[in-house]
């Protein structure tokens, strides 16, 4: 069965970096479009970047370009997202994300910027 299994995240002051990790397995990685998202207390889970299989457009939502990076490992199977320059507004849940015949999340990683 597919599985996605977030790690990386913690407590780290503004202007920190926080590298978080996805493991997938379960399914094809390489040939899939890999997503994180991002949810806030109190608010919607929102898209933070996507990925695709291999080449094509990288997609950042506005307030993270610049300052994170979306990165795949088709050999490890894994998914990346760098996060610099963090900010306070960065804090919440961080999700991975792939769509094969459905949606499938990862458990989350708690990512919480704070001086």
């Amino acid at each position: 069965q597919v599985q996605l299994v977030e790690s990386g995240g913690g407590l780290v002051q503004p202007g920190g970096s926080l590298r978080l990790s996805c493991a997938a397995s379960g399914f094809v990685f390489s040939r899939y479009y890999m997503s994180w998202y991002r949810q806030a207390p109190g608010k919607e889970r929102e898209l933070v970047a996507g990925i695709p299989s291999s080449g094509g457009i990288i997609n950042y939502v506005d307030s993270v370009k610049g300052r994170f990076t979306i990165s795949r490992d088709n050999v490890k199977n894994t998914v990346y997202l760098q996060m610099n320059s963090l900010k306070p507004e960065d804090t919440g849940v961080y999700y991975c994300k792939t769509t094969t015949w459905r949606d499938y999340w990862g458990q989350g990683t708690q990512v919480t910027v704070s001086s």
